[in-house]
Formats: C-alpha cells, structure tokens, sequence
C-alpha cells in the first residue's frame, strides 16, 4: 500500500490511495480455479454395486374372495356358505397354513355394516393376516 501526503502546494489534505491491482489479480486467480474445478466436483460419483442375481420368483399368492351380498350373503369364492360357522371354518383352515392365502372382502354398497364387521371380526379374531377390503364392479356401484 501506498501513501501519498501531499505535494506541498498547499494542500493540507491528506490523499490516501490503495493498490487495488494485487486484490484483483487474486480474485481473478480464485475465481479460475473455482471454475477449472467445478467440473472436477460435479463428476460422476462411482459405487461399488453388488453383483449377482435376484433370487428366484416365488409361487403366486393364493387368493381367497369373500363377497357380502346385499342381504348380508356370504360367498367364498362364489360359493354360497350357509351359516357363521361354516365361515369360521374355513377362515381357520386358512389361518392355520404356514403361507395364508390372501382374503380379499367385496361387501356390496348396500349391505349392512354389520354383516361386514361380523366377517372381519371372524377373520381378526381366528388370526387371518393378510386381509383386504377391495372394489368390484358388480357389487360397489
């Protein structure tokens, strides 16, 4: 840095002037290393994937449809079930096989609530996992 205190002719400021060139060149220095690594940065990131392959396809799920007709009907899989019992039978059959079949439950629009909570509360209390409500055209409209 620089001072300058006057050229005796009179004046009594004092005049101060920085050498600003030596900042400048820094910052132009900084400033092309910024933007010669900037592209180094965003380079591609490897990872080390696992090789191998997937494991083997499993079965297909068996699927077991509980439709609730309006007057409160039973079927499973199309199969009209006479009474509560019969039901329990064959949710327990179920329950009971290491690999449960998924149930799906189709109640229609206009049946009961009660109906329908009677089948789910069968199912939850007899130890059916993997249970569904699902839509179906012919009986939620």
């Amino acid at each position: 840095m620089a001072m300058n205190l006057g050229s005796g002719s009179g004046d009594n400021d004092v005049m101060v002037d920085i050498n600003t060139t030596p900042l400048i060149d820094v910052m132009l220095v900084l400033l092309i290393m910024l933007i010669i690594t900037i592209p180094i940065q965003l380079h591609s990131v490897n990872l080390n994937m696992p090789q191998g392959a997937p494991p083997a396809q499993q079965k297909d799920p068996v699927v077991v449809t509980i439709d609730i007709d309006f007057d409160g009907t039973v079927l499973w899989n199309g199969e009209a079930l006479a009474d509560r019992a019969a039901l329990e039978d064959r949710l327990q059959r179920v329950a009971a096989e290491p690999d449960q079949a998924e149930v799906h439950i189709r109640p229609n629009k206009l049946v009961e609530y009660k109906s329908v909570a009677t089948v789910l509360a069968s199912a939850q209390r007899l130890g059916v996992t993997k249970l569904g409500m699902v839509g179906n055209e012919q009986f939620v409209k």
